[in-house]
Formats: structure tokens, C-alpha cells, sequence
């Protein structure tokens, strides 16, 4: 995907960081590919998280797929 792609998946995570960071944890964007996946790594309080997926599809992939209608997906990778 373009440059700009990759720049709006870095703003939209900008926004859902403070959230995570106060729970100590973090996000890091990884890839996206031409179909419209976001591979995202977890960091901090979030690995091993039980609420790691809730704060992955309802947090961190709402916002992308809100902001950026070319996502479709975000997936969580090691």
C-alpha cells in the first residue's frame, strides 16, 4: 500500500496510544499488505493481556477501519 496509507496507520494508532500506555502497554505498526491487512505488534501490559484481543478489534481496529476505509482487517503478531 502507499506511503500515505502507512502514514494515516500511524496517525490513527497515535490516537488509541494514550489509552494503552496508561495501562502500560503499547502498539507498534508492523506491515499492511495490498489487500487491506494491518499486522500490529502488542507490547508491554498488552502481551498476555486476557484483554488483548478486546483492545485489538474494538480499540485499535476501529479506529483504523474509521479512519482509513482501505483496511479491512487488523491482526496481532508476535
Amino acid at each position: 500500500m502507499s506511503e500515505i496509507i502507512r502514514e494515516k496507520i500511524e496517525q490513527a494508532l497515535q490516537s488509541v496510544r494514550p489509552y494503552l500506555v496508561a495501562d502500560g502497554g503499547d502498539v507498534e505498526f508492523v506491515s499492511v499488505s495490498e489487500d487491506g491487512i494491518v499486522e500490529v505488534r502488542l507490547t508491554g501490559a498488552c502481551v498476555g493481556c486476557p484483554m488483548s484481543l478486546m483492545t485489538l478489534r474494538a480499540g485499535i481496529e476501529r479506529a483504523l477501519m474509521r479512519d482509513i476505509p482501505e483496511i479491512k482487517r487488523v491482526e496481532a503478531v508476535e
